[in-house]
């Protein structure tokens, strides 16, 4: 067996040695965990699975060309706002967002955007604001919206720059051949 399928078992198998070392050092403790792992379970497959049927659905019916001049290098504000409104959109928890930025960047959207998307994702959504507005007020909601906005821009530019041309052309890479 090579090294890499080895690694692959370490965690898994830590895993089940500290829920082993859990059931018999402390039953209350290991059932809380399970229930834990239980619970985030179902919640992933209850996620998951729409996320990648509308995955799929956007890989067959956007082309790429289509995506590009909507949020590729050369979009400028178009394209940042199409970032916005997807990540705003979008339904779930953050670990959604991130096989909908592989198919964004496979399909050709600038770096810059799929980092907008990702922070809009993760913190402008739609039914959230709705909520803050209704349990906080609007002027919580408002306030924390217009601080968000151009700290999502800030970020994603920092980000952009931050990381290294030929990193960035890696994560493409990694994000076709994730999909082939």
């Amino acid at each position: 067996m090579n090294t890499i399928r080895i690694k692959s078992f370490l965690f898994p198998a830590a895993a089940a040695a500290a829920y082993g070392l859990l059931f018999l050092v402390n039953r209350n403790i290991f059932n809380a965990a399970v229930e834990t792992a239980v619970y985030g379970t179902r919640e992933m497959l209850a996620v998951i699975p729409p996320i990648f049927i509308l995955l799929g659905l956007l890989d067959v019916w956007v082309p790429r060309h289509v995506l590009t001049r909507f949020m590729g290098e050369g979009s400028g504000v178009k394209g940042t706002a199409v970032a916005f409104i997807m990540g705003s959109a979008a339904a779930g928890p953050l670990y959604g967002a991130f096989p909908v930025a592989s198919v964004l960047m496979k399909k050709g959207a600038s770096f810059f955007n799929v980092m907008v998307f990702i922070g809009a994702w993760s913190t402008t959504k739609i039914p959230m604001f709705l909520f803050e507005i209704q349990a906080l007020g609007a002027a919580f909601a408002l306030t924390r919206l217009a601080v968000n906005i151009p700290g999502i821009i800030i970020i994603a530019r920092l980000l952009q720059r931050l990381i290294s041309r030929s990193e960035q052309e890696q994560m493409y890479l990694r994000a076709q051949a994730a999909s082939d």
